[in-house]
């Protein structure tokens, strides 16, 4: 089983698995739509660390496109802890329905390239326990062109050691604060498999829409919740065609996430 990196490490990228983190910046260690924390640490603007906390559910455990158990939702358990760029991060997930379990331990370093360029890359270890006994190596690396809050395009690419593949994610990010403690993000994305979920195909793998909410409370604490439709492409069509299968090639999900940072 696969796992999409932010980025935020991303999480929430990351990038994640995806937005970028940076330590003179709010830092993003989840996308959302990706698999991971969907919160920011404050920025280290006094070369101090920073330690975030956060806990989630997502009605599907969907990555890549894909939907990755038979039935149910998934929780997630995380933890990150930032000094000045670099930023270390443990993820635990577990299905709601069904016997899966799966551990992220990565460690990203970001930087900004120029005024509104920033760059990151990384490496996470994931452990899989479910109907069959997995892990995997992965390396990612984002790119983020921010001059403009409402329109954020970025890049985002892992590579897995295990499939010896690569995915390439392209998307566009809309931030709006509609008050001082809401803002919400419309986003959408265009992902590419090389040989990373499928061996047999290469090429556009799904389109993935969706809007995700952020709302801060008193005391560090931030609230975030996303709901998001991933729509098939060629490389999800020729294998679900090749295997047979009969689940859905298009999924909607949602999730919602607490987070604490200190």
């Amino acid at each position: 089983m696969q796992n999409t990196t932010k980025i935020a490490v991303a999480t929430s990228l990351l990038l994640s698995t995806s937005s970028v983190a940076l330590a003179d910046d709010l830092v993003s260690i989840y996308d959302s739509h990706s698999t991971k924390i969907n919160e920011k640490l404050p920025a280290d603007s006094h070369n101090s660390m920073h330690v975030m906390l956060d806990t989630g559910w997502d009605s599907k455990y969907v990555s890549q496109g894909r939907n990755n158990l038979e039935k149910g939702g998934i929780n997630w358990l995380s933890a990150a802890i930032q000094k000045q760029n670099f930023n270390a991060y443990v993820t635990v997930g577990r299905a709601d329905s069904e016997h899966y379990i799966e551990y992220n331990l990565g460690l990203e370093y970001s930087v900004a390239l120029s005024q509104y360029v920033n760059g990151t890359i990384g490496y996470q270890r994931l452990e899989f326990y479910g109907a069959e006994r997995a892990h995997d190596n992965e390396i990612f690396s984002a790119l983020e062109y921010n001059q403009y809050q409402w329109l954020t395009p970025s890049i985002n690419y892992t590579y897995s050691t295990e499939s010896a593949g690569y995915f390439i994610e392209i998307s566009l990010h809309s931030n709006w604060d509609l008050t001082d403690t809401l803002s919400v993000t419309p986003y959408i994305s265009q992902g590419f498999d090389f040989k990373y979920a499928t061996p047999e195909h290469n090429g556009a793998n799904n389109v993935q829409f969706g809007v995700e909410a952020q709302y801060q409370l008193p005391h560090q604490w931030q609230l975030s919740a996303h709901i998001s439709h991933s729509i098939a492409a060629a490389d999800i069509k020729q294998a679900a065609a090749e295997n047979t299968a009969d689940n859905e090639l298009n999924q909607t999900y949602a999730g919602i996430h607490l987070s604490w940072s200190f």
